[in-house]
């Protein structure tokens, strides 16, 4: 008997090991969910743990660049549209596709294609229709796409070029596209599908995000070091939130005290209070600090540094780096997938 249950144990416990020199965690390390990140350097879609703090698989997107990704609800799926090999507004190749990853087999299982090149970016789910939308910049639209399909059925104008990044009201109602090389926000009726305003901000702005109550929107100016703050019942910028550098990705605390911005010229995150419109923390992070992301359990928000190929961990509310997490070249657009799409991995 006793031979038998040595023999058990140590089966059990090569069965572990094997588990996790294969990168499929075990049971003690389950997450409830899976970090992704675009490495638009090595044109690959990484899953990383976010429990052991690691990167597990790197998902060839086919030797072509893909800036930023989301997941399906159900964290079954990956959309990364697949931009081209330059920056907004720069010559270079023009995407027109969005590749369609199976996060459980980690590999691409279909394209979402355009019939031209449309420089695809930002992906999002619509909050309450379940449609998958999408910046399409050459366009200046932003494209619908039904995810079971993987059929594009619509498309709501931006009136403005370079409609780079989107951000959606979580009640499904509202967008708001960061236009770069104008320096405006388009205002989107999500339901009508059209613009209802656009938003003048400075001479080139990035990024945008939008408070838990949807009260406010962000979109950093690339002027001058400074956070434009969007009242969402006016329209219109109603503050400016002074930055040791100039901004970039944001991303606001789900009680929606805390505004949290990537600083990529400093190589600082700054946390930002939003009572007083003020930045009260500056955290040193690796170079060139990109897109933020709150994981939903609230506990840490991880900001992509694209020049030293990591994730930084930072915890909430106590601030500091706990982990710094090695991923692809080129780190940059984040998402997070539930655990249900991998498990038994």
């Amino acid at each position: 008997m006793l031979r038998t249950a040595t023999s058990i144990f140590l089966f059990g416990l090569a069965l572990n090991l094997m588990a996790v020199d294969s990168g499929t965690p075990s049971s003690a390390s389950q997450p409830s969910g899976w970090l992704l990140v675009a490495n638009k350097g090595a044109h690959t879609l990484g899953i990383v743990n976010p429990t052991e703090g690691r990167q597990i698989a790197e998902v060839p997107e086919g030797g072509i660049t893909g800036h930023e990704v989301t997941a399906s609800p159900d964290g079954k799926t990956a959309f990364v549209p697949i931009y081209g090999n330059s920056g907004v507004g720069k010559p270079g190749t023009d995407g027109k596709k969005i590749a369609v990853i199976d996060l459980g087999a980690r590999r691409v299982i279909g394209d979402i294609e355009f019939n031209h090149g449309v420089r695809p970016h930002c992906p999002v789910f619509g909050p309450k229709d379940g449609l998958l939308y999408v910046t399409t910049e050459l366009n200046k639209t932003v494209s619908i796409i039904d995810p079971r399909t993987l059929k594009i059925i619509g498309s709501i104008p931006t009136d403005q070029p370079e409609s780079h990044m989107l951000a959606l009201s979580h009640d499904g109602r509202r967008g708001y596209t960061a236009n770069v090389g104008p320096g405006t926000v388009s205002v989107l009726d999500m339901e009508g599908r059209k613009t209802i305003k656009v938003i003048p901000i400075s001479g080139e702005t990035q990024r945008i995000s939008i408070t838990p109550d949807d009260k406010l929107v962000f979109t950093a100016d690339q002027t001058k070091p400074q956070l434009a703050v969007i009242d969402t019942a006016s329209n219109e910028v109603t503050h400016w939130i002074p930055l040791p550098g100039l901004g970039y990705g944001t991303a606001a605390t789900e009680d929606g005290r805390w505004l949290i911005v990537a600083v990529p010229t400093v190589n600082k995150v700054s946390i930002v209070d939003l009572q007083s419109f003020k930045v009260v923390h500056n955290i040193d992070v690796p170079k060139a600090p990109q897109e933020v992301l709150i994981r939903p359990d609230g506990k840490f928000a991880y900001v992509s540094c694209d020049a030293s190929h990591q994730v930084a961990a930072i915890g909430i509310p106590d601030w500091k780096v706990e982990r710094l997490i090695d991923a692809g070249r080129g780190t940059d657009g984040l998402a997070w997938a539930s655990a249900t799409g991998m498990r038994g991995r």
